[in-house]
């Protein structure tokens, strides 16, 4: 098992629940193969640098994760064809940042609000 952070940028146009319902999908499809979600950091709207896919702000979320590099292919697959995210990227951390805590949220508290 190896700590990872996966940064994604949805549609601006997405409600709260669709993001939620990714984030979910995402969770579920690391525990399936055995792996723990960590911390969940909303950083929310932001404005881009340059025009992605004709948008010029997207949704920012990041997710820590401790799973195998099987379980990160599966995921970044998922991302890959899901229409509501406009780009992600899975980093490999140092195994020293393992079970950080930076002041994010757990996702366990964001699925019970």
């Amino acid at each position: 098992m190896r700590p990872y952070e996966i940064a994604v940028i949805f549609d601006i146009g997405l409600d709260e629940n669709d993001i939620r319902a990714t984030t979910d999908r995402v969770a579920e499809l690391v525990r399936s193969h055995g792996g723990s979600v960590g911390h969940l950091d909303r950083w929310g709207r932001r404005t881009f640098a340059y025009e992605l896919k004709h948008k010029t702000e997207g949704f920012y979320l990041f997710i820590e994760v401790v799973a195998n590099p099987a379980a990160m292919a599966e995921v970044d697959r998922m991302l890959t064809l899901a229409d509501e995210v406009l780009r992600h990227r899975i980093i490999r951390q140092p195994e020293r940042m393992a079970g950080r805590a930076h002041g994010g949220e757990a996702l366990s508290d964001v699925q019970a609000s």
